[in-house]
């Protein structure tokens, strides 16, 4: 496992999450990715060569105000971000940062078998946690024209279950999630699939694992 951009510990924790038992599933809904329903969550992206990636100043601890144009000068990191299922298990691996993850299951994880990719999408994705970066915003661009589903919800660290919504992106096009906005990773619709990846390079992170905060797993569904 790579542990560019973090520390084994770090990454071992997104493959082997400590998941309590008789966990609930929790159905999340989804929705078209349109301009009314990414309001304050991100925008629809249809050429991600160049797009404006937003990186958030650093904050300061005291009074003073940052000196104009500092605080943004880590700029971006790009990479491929790769997902694809092995049996019930889906996996991801961002280049961009370094990440090798579990994303999810199709099935409850004490049923999941991992082996052979399934022979076609499966109907949803169980998934355990969701994250946001304070430093910026994040760009994911299917390479080969495939949909994808996005799980999002509203900036604020008192996030509910209740609060997620699940976006489908039609084919051809990708999506910019806005700095501080929860998501977990993309999921095409497809057994296997790559997306080109922007963010920023400071890579500051904020999870919630779902499954032991509050119990439950997070169901999106993929078709």
């Amino acid at each position: 496992m790579t542990t560019t951009g973090g520390s084994p510990t770090t990454f071992a924790q997104y493959l082997a999450p400590e998941l309590p038992a008789d966990l609930r599933v929790h159905d999340v809904s989804l929705v078209d990715a349109t301009d009314e329903t990414l309001d304050g969550l991100g925008a629809i992206v249809t050429d991600p060569q160049p797009y404006p990636i937003e990186i958030v100043p650093w904050p300061v601890a005291g009074w003073r105000a940052l000196d104009p144009g500092t605080g943004i000068e880590g700029g971006t990191t790009t990479g491929n971000f790769e997902v694809w299922w092995e049996g019930d298990l889906l996996f991801g691996r961002n280049h961009a940062v370094g990440g090798h993850y579990l994303l999810g299951w199709s099935t409850l994880p004490s049923d999941a078998v991992q082996g052979a990719p399934p022979s076609v999408v499966p109907p949803r994705v169980l998934v355990w946690h969701a994250n946001y970066h304070p430093d910026g915003g994040q760009l994911f661009f299917p390479n080969h024209g495939f949909p994808f589903v996005t799980l999002l919800a509203p900036p604020g660290d008192d996030i509910q279950p209740s609060d997620f919504i699940a976006v489908r992106v039609d084919g051809g096009r990708g999506l910019y999630v806005a700095p501080g906005v929860w998501h977990d990773a993309v999921f095409p619709v497809a057994t296997r699939g790559a997306f080109h990846g922007e963010q920023g390079r400071v890579h500051a992170r904020v999870s919630v694992n779902t499954a032991r905060e509050f119990g439950v797993l997070l169901s999106i569904p993929l078709r």
